[in-house]
């Protein structure tokens, strides 16, 4: 015979005590006195520790996920950050979202990049979810400029429509700089056709179309639109072909609009170094003719081939305007065409085009065309005037001179460095920006 004890409590943990037992295995136990029993042993205390282990972890964790993610929302809205203001929701359909612009362009990295010059760098893209390519220009904007009158001022620009304008699809402002997106131009600017060895040679039927729409631009911007926009840079390399070669100006960083029959305000000379009109020195002030006279010296630069100014050239040759001038009064005009196009070009077409450059880069005002006659010329609707043999010349701002300079500078612009020589009076103040010159007439 065996005489044991069990208990059954389930999955659950318990204690139990025997304190006393009475047996007879031959009759009946004898009783149990219970206040002779011992005392219950004190109770166990049980841990808590492991409990609130499990309990806090999983708080703790999940507070850690929280700030985490907080932090990265924060900083991934930081990075995306842009600026806005109550007045630009009339400009929101041309807005473009930073995010979107910084994926289309793979975050502004190098290799989309197209080119940089005094006013930033343009990048390639192509819009997220669309196969459409664009062009990204980023450009550090003072903000003491009045930002809002800016901001206007491309929103009319973005209403401009002409064949021969790269059109501007909107903006994007982000803490200090401003974005200007335009579609996408894929053989570049005409100065890389135009001297650069790594690009095929431009033939004269292109050069020659490009000239006639660059003139239909302008004729657009002076008297065709609602407001007069004087573009201020035209030159090479602000002037970029499309996929079928044809001529689209760009780059309006520096124009301006004013209303028809009143006058431009500015005093402050913008432009590059060897497009300036001479007047502008005088009156530091930007007319239709000083865009006819930038416009002229582009015309020289397609036909000849040459930079509107070159210190390398033989003398009296540095100033593009003056050689071709001199060429011409000796009867030998043609000889300033682009050696590149080894004389595959009409005879006519292209002394058409050397006398329209020089009529339009005349230095004085009055004796140049305005752009809808230049343009009657370049398509045979009008008899263009005979070039006067006693024009004088150094046409243009800068031109190379060794009279009458007391001080020498370099000009960097987007293409090379000039060194150029120009006096200054007392009431004036010369500023470099970038690939720019700007003159303050105070």
């Amino acid at each position: 015979m065996y005489v044991g004890f069990s208990a059954a409590t389930g999955p659950v943990a318990s204690d139990h005590y025997v304190l006393g037992w009475s047996f007879n295995k031959s009759g009946p136990a004898q009783d149990l006195e219970i206040s002779k029993l011992p005392p219950l042993p004190p109770k166990r205390k049980i841990s808590q520790k492991p409990t609130k282990i499990i309990v806090i972890l999983p708080v703790v964790a999940i507070f850690v996920l929280v700030v985490v993610i907080g932090a990265v929302y924060f900083v991934r809205r930081k990075k995306y950050a842009e600026v806005r203001e109550e007045w630009e929701t009339e400009y929101g359909p041309q807005r473009f979202s930073y995010k979107n612009l910084y994926m289309a362009t793979n975050g502004f990295k190098e290799k989309e990049l197209l080119g940089a010059g005094g006013f930033g760098k343009v990048y390639r893209g192509t819009l997220p979810n669309s196969d459409a390519q664009i062009a990204v220009k980023r450009i550090s904007h003072d903000s003491k400029q009045g930002m809002k009158e800016f901001v206007a001022e491309i929103a009319i620009m973005r209403r401009l429509r002409h064949r021969n304008l790269v059109q501007l699809l909107g903006y994007c402002r982000r803490k200090g700089e401003l974005l200007l997106v335009y579609e996408y131009m894929p053989n570049g600017s005409l100065d890389k056709f135009l001297y650069s060895n790594k690009t095929p040679t431009l033939s004269w039927l292109h050069r020659f179309q490009v000239v006639k729409g660059v003139a239909s631009a302008l004729l657009y911007l002076h008297e065709e639109w609602e407001q007069v926009v004087l573009h201020r840079d035209v030159k090479s390399s602000n002037v970029l072909l499309d996929a079928d070669l044809n001529g689209r100006l760009g780059d309006f960083g520096l124009a301006r609009l004013y209303d028809p029959g009143t006058n431009p305000q500015t005093t402050h000379v913008v432009g590059t170094v060897g497009y300036l009109a001479p007047e502008l020195s005088r009156t530091g002030r930007a007319t239709n003719f000083t865009d006819v006279f930038a416009f002229g010296v582009f015309v020289l630069e397609v036909a000849c081939g040459r930079r509107p100014i070159d210190l390398q050239a033989p003398p009296g040759e540095a100033s593009l305007a003056d050689w071709v001038l001199n060429c011409w009064r000796s009867g030998a005009i043609l000889r300033v065409s682009d050696p590149k196009l080894e004389g595959t070009y009409l005879v006519e077409e292209m002394e058409l085009v050397l006398k329209l450059g020089l009529l339009c880069s005349h230095p004085m005002p009055s004796m140049r065309p305005n752009m809808r006659q230049a343009v009657q010329y370049l398509e045979g609707n009008a008899s263009m005037p005979e070039i006067q043999a006693e024009r004088s010349v150094c046409t243009s701002i800068f031109s190379p001179s060794n009279e009458t300079s007391n001080m020498v500078m370099s000009f960097p612009s987007s293409l090379e460095k000039y060194s150029s020589h120009y006096s200054l009076t007392s009431n004036e103040s010369l500023i470099q920006k970038g690939g720019e010159l700007e003159i303050l007439l105070s």
